[in-house]
């Protein structure tokens, strides 16, 4: 059943999804052609890593990075601020681009961090778009 564009029911839809973006900080979106050039341009970024372990040893960026496992979120949680400082610009990688969204916006909306990239697509990104060397997995 579809719902009338003019119907109050749509409107209030509408009326929730603006307020939401409104309100709810969203990370941006970097590709990892453009995160080459940044670095490349010598821009001080601080990558972040929230993969497994075992996927850092399968693909990894020649960048430092720091790496935040999700799972292993208890180690670090507590030092986030010493980790990561607010005056920084973070880009927060995950395989795909998804685990990374969902940390870049924890980042964002719990932690009070303005300044927050999400690597579209990954480090699968990266070797597809930037360095084949990089091994897809």
């Amino acid at each position: 059943m579809t719902t009338p564009a003019d119907s109050p029911r749509a409107q209030y839809r509408a009326d929730r999804v603006t307020m939401d973006a409104m309100t709810t900080p969203t990370p941006r979106a970097i590709r990892a052609s453009a995160l080459q050039q940044r670095l490349l341009s010598g821009e001080p970024l601080l990558l972040v890593d929230v993969r497994e372990p075992a996927e850092l040893e399968m693909a990894a960026l020649q960048e430092p990075v720091l790496h935040l496992p999700l799972s292993r979120s208890a180690e670090w949680l507590e030092r986030i601020e010493s980790l990561i400082g607010r005056d920084q610009t973070v880009v927060v990688l995950c395989h795909a681009g998804i685990r990374s969204w969902q940390f870049a916006c924890w980042l964002m909306e719990a932690q009070g961090y303005d300044d927050v990239l999400n690597l579209q697509g990954g480090i699968d990104a990266w070797s597809v778009e930037v360095d084949p060397s990089v091994p897809r997995y």
